[in-house]
């Protein structure tokens, strides 16, 4: 019995990853680490010099001239500000599509890295810093390491490799189109069709070297919503005379909460509903007419978000009326799940083993953060996986947060990341059905 399942699994070569040619392996391998440094060096130009979404220009260039200088053919601007290179190796196979995001945040950096940003903007309307802090300067080069390494090895390649560098993952200024979403309109999944598309995100809370996947549903889509509750203006000292949006309003945030924790099934998948903002008024002691709410909603099923929009509308315009107000609700769909195709990540995991040794490869739960990818894999099969780069003497519950002013990665994790991404482009060209 143990014979014939040794047969069927060697006939089946994808069961045990597939079958690159170990030399290239190591060779590959033994590139990556060489590139280190300059991977490094990367990301630290781009760290300290960070541009917000569809305002990539000078990072977009940079991109461009490193991709042009290995003899890629390159396409930029495209997507506002972002860049497409096509490796063509001249041996039959299938056409990869490799991507990393290249835009920052309106976050002011607070470290003393001496590469840390210093570039001051103004972003609606409020002036602030901008910072790399969610670590898209590494995915950035990483991805440029991984077209020159490809690019030396051609003559052992298979198919051709499309590196997609992306801008406004973190969404388009209001009143713009951008990110992966605008990518996939302007037709950069073609000429040449895309089979497959594999990207990656560093994880400061995650530990150094660790890689973590889930088919399926990974990450959740993600919506907006605004509530403009309208009441009467009055005297703060006679709320009587008025209606008064700001306690219905706060009536609404609370109604808000009883969505996920009452009327949702948590069993089947997670759900958040998040108001983080609310304004209203200009005066102590005047009751507005006024009051504005926003947030984000967070669903991993898409029959649980039509419910919980749905249920949104019926909350904040029911408690607005109970008390003489309106509630007028408008949610905008941002962002699908990001859905690993499922026999594609049976396929690559073992690519992320060689990458990372098979105890640091990790099955996790979905999360609750959104990713822009996910437009990729509406149109064609992906995969995405995070790694892991927090810190060791850095204790989990202390570890900066993305998003936030502290970010901080260790840089080490950015090897992890570049073996894998090689692993997993280089080995898919060997999978018995591309060929």
């Amino acid at each position: 019995m143990k014979t014939l399942l040794l047969a069927w699994m060697l006939a089946s070569p994808w069961l045990l990853g597939a079958q690159t040619n170990p030399t290239l392996t190591a060779k590959l391998e033994q590139q990556a680490s060489a590139m280190e440094k300059k991977v490094i060096a990367w990301r630290r130009h781009f760290h300290q010099y960070p541009e917000l979404s569809n305002r990539e220009v000078k990072t977009g260039q940079y991109i461009a001239d490193h991709l042009r200088k290995l003899g890629l053919v390159v396409q930029h601007p495209i997507a506002k500000t972002g860049v497409v290179a096509l490796l063509k190796t001249g041996n039959p196979g299938p056409v990869i599509a490799l991507r990393a995001d290249i835009d920052a945040l309106p976050v002011t950096e607070r470290n003393s890295l001496p590469f840390a940003s210093k570039e001051r903007t103004v972003f609606n309307g409020q002036e602030t810093g901008v910072m790399h802090a969610c670590g898209h300067d590494t995915h950035t080069a990483i991805l440029m390491a991984v077209a020159e390494i490809l690019t030396a090895n051609k003559n052992e390649l298979k198919g051709t490799i499309k590196f997609i560098f992306q801008p406004a993952e973190e969404g388009a200024p209001a009143g713009e189109e951008g990110g992966a979403d605008l990518v996939v309109k302007e037709g950069w999944l073609e000429n040449p069709k895309v089979d497959v598309i594999f990207g990656m995100h560093i994880q400061s809370i995650s530990p150094l070297g660790r890689i973590t996947y889930r088919p399926a549903g990974m990450m959740a889509a993600s919506d907006w919503f605004s509530i403009k509750v309208k009441g009467r203006q009055s005297h703060g000292a006679a709320p009587w005379m008025g209606i008064d949006p700001i306690v219905v309003g706060s009536q609404i945030v609370m109604g808000l909460q009883t969505i996920v924790s009452r009327q949702t099934e948590l069993t089947k998948e997670a759900a958040v509903i998040t108001v983080g903002r609310f304004q209203a008024g200009v005066r102590e002691n005047i009751i507005p007419e006024e009051a504005l709410l926003a947030g984000t909603i967070r669903t991993l099923d898409e029959g649980m978000q039509q419910k919980i929009h749905e249920k949104i509308k019926l909350t904040a315009e029911k408690i607005a009326e109970s008390a003489g107000a309106t509630a007028e609700v408008t949610i905008e769909r941002k962002t699908p799940v990001t859905y690993n195709d499922i026999a594609l990540t049976e396929k690559m995991v073992a690519s992320l083993r060689k990458a990372a040794g098979e105890p640091n490869v990790v099955r996790i739960n979905a999360v609750t953060g959104a990713e822009d990818f996910a437009f990729y894999q509406k149109k064609v099969p992906g995969f995405f996986f995070f790694v892991g780069a927090m810190p060791p003497d850095q204790a989990p519950t202390k570890v900066p947060a993305h998003h936030t002013p502290d970010f901080m990665i260790d840089e080490r994790g950015m090897l992890t990341g570049l073996k894998a991404m090689l692993n997993v482009a280089v080995d898919y060209m060997y999978l018995p059905s591309t060929n």
